[in-house]
C-alpha cells in the first residue's frame, strides 16, 4: 500500500482548518486516514501549525511520502516557524490571564465611573439642599418678622384673656341679677293681685 502524508480539509464553509494524516494514497482527501500528525489552522493571526515530528520521522522512514504543502510545513516546523507559521499550541494561560487583565481594567474603569457619577449626584442633592434651605431661611426671615411685628407680649395676651373672663362673668352676673329682678319684680306684682282679690 503506498501512504502519504497529507492535509485533510476540516471546518465549515469557507472557514477551513486541515488535519495532518497519514492515508493511503486511493483514499479520497476526507477520507480514511490511518494516523493524525497533526493540524494546521491557516484562518488564525498568525497560522497555527501543530505536528508531532517524531510521529512524522517514523512515518517517512516506513516509505510515507510527505504532499508537496507538508513538506513545506514540515521544513517551517523544523525552522521553528516564521512570521506567518506560529508553531505548538497556543499559551492558553496566557491569553486567559491578559483576557481577566482587560476584564478588571473595565470593570475598574466601570466602577470609578459609577463612583464618580454618585459622587456628582451627591453634590448636586447636597446643593439643592442648600439652595432650599437658603429659600426657606428667607422666606422664615419674612414670616418671622411678620410675626414680630403682629405678636403680642403673651403676658399682656393672658391679661386680656383673663380680663375678658372677667367681664363676661361680670355680665353674667348682670344677666341674672336682671332675672331674678325681674322674677321678683313678678312675684310681688303676683303677691299684690292676691292681696286685691
Amino acid at each position: 500500500m503506498a501512504v502519504r502524508i497529507r492535509l485533510r480539509r476540516m471546518g465549515r464553509k469557507k472557514q477551513p482548518h486541515y488535519r495532518v494524516v497519514v492515508a493511503d494514497k486511493r483514499s479520497p482527501r476526507d477520507g480514511r486516514f490511518v494516523e493524525t500528525l497533526g493540524y494546521y489552522k491557516p484562518r488564525s493571526e498568525p497560522a497555527r501549525l501543530v505536528l508531532d515530528l517524531e510521529r512524522l520521522d517514523y512515518w517517512i522512514q516506513q516509505g510515507a511520502t510527505p504532499s508537496h504543502t507538508v513538506r513545506s510545513l514540515v521544513s517551517k516546523a523544523r525552522k521553528g516557524g516564521d512570521d506567518s507559521v506560529a508553531l505548538g499550541e497556543p499559551d492558553t494561560e496566557a491569553k486567559r490571564k491578559a483576557e481577566q487583565e482587560v476584564l478588571a481594567a473595565a470593570r475598574k474603569a466601570e466602577a470609578e465611573a459609577a463612583e464618580e457619577a454618585a459622587k456628582a449626584e451627591k453634590e448636586a442633592k447636597a446643593k439643592e439642599a442648600e439652595a432650599k434651605a437658603a429659600q426657606t431661611q428667607e422666606a422664615g426671615t419674612g414670616e418671622a418678622q411678620d410675626e414680630a411685628a403682629g405678636a403680642k407680649d403673651p403676658a399682656a395676651e393672658a391679661g386680656a384673656e383673663e380680663g375678658e373672663k372677667v367681664e363676661k362673668a361680670k355680665a353674667s352676673a348682670e344677666s341674672e341679677a336682671q332675672d331674678s329682678g325681674e322674677e321678683d319684680a313678678e312675684d310681688e306684682a303676683d303677691a299684690g293681685e292676691t292681696k286685691e282679690g
